[in-house]
């Protein structure tokens, strides 16, 4: 029987969520953890991978297992067996075809901007203390809805079939402390989000206007577009699925 779980983790000590050989990662502890607590060998399968240092509010992951989870004693045995900084929040049985990645229909992520340095959200902020222009980075934004080929924002040795990606939404809005930016799509490309907003900065700086930031997607060049924001900043906040898998 198949079980989907909402997993949330600070990303900054693992080497992103994907299992690597010789390295500690979200997935590496997960499944390190349901396999202690159900006794028996677990492999998950995540919504999508997220880089070193990417936090997630939500990650959507599933697993199979024999016999029934009695889930008020797994979600108390399970948080007790995690290290500090991953939490499962939620588990829930569903159908045995249900695919977290395969099902999802879209990611959305939020990169946090910080003017000031804080010690209480250390390692979940980019500290950024110049002055951006919001009104031209929201602008410049608006072009990535005229087109779905973001190999410029891609990171160049990677494994994909396409560059293709849908964006649903991307916008910047200010707070008190600084800046966040929200993007939605279909898909994402490894390291697509933090290109985007390196180079969105730039936009916001002065040093690019919209029509630049057009000519930088229509490229196909990952070398036309800014440098990668750090990932301290970077969280993915939700998962979508059709209504019938939720």
């Amino acid at each position: 029987m198949r079980y989907k779980i909402d997993v949330a983790y600070k990303g900054t000590k693992y080497h992103g969520w994907q299992i690597q050989p010789n390295a500690i990662t979200v997935q590496g502890e997960l499944d390190k953890a349901l396999s202690t607590f159900l006794r028996t060998p677990i492999e998950t399968l995540g919504s999508g991978r997220t880089d070193a240092g990417v936090h997630a509010r939500q990650q959507i992951v599933q697993f199979d297992v024999e016999t029934p989870v009695d889930e008020f004693r797994f979600m108390r045995g399970i948080n007790a067996l995690l290290p500090h900084g991953i939490l499962v929040k939620s588990i829930e049985q569903t159908h045995d075809e249900f695919h977290a990645r395969f099902h999802a229909t879209a990611r959305a992520y939020r990169y946090y901007i910080s003017k000031y340095k804080d010690p209480f959200g250390e390692n979940q902020c980019y500290v950024f203390p110049k002055e951006l222009d919001i009104e031209k980075m929201n602008e410049a934004a608006k072009c990535l809805f005229d087109h779905i080929d973001f190999e410029s924002f891609s990171k160049i040795h990677t494994d994909v079939h396409t560059f293709n990606c849908t964006i649903m939404a991307a916008e910047w809005t200010q707070t008190p402390e600084g800046y966040v930016f929200y993007i939605k799509a279909n898909r994402f490309l490894r390291g697509m989000v933090r290109a985007i907003v390196g180079t969105l900065l730039k936009v916001g700086l002065g040093k690019m206007n919209k029509e630049q930031f057009n000519t930088v997607i229509l490229a196909k060049n990952r070398h036309e577009a800014g440098a990668a924001a750090p990932a301290d900043g970077l969280f993915l906040e939700e998962v979508s699925y059709p209504n019938e898998e939720k």
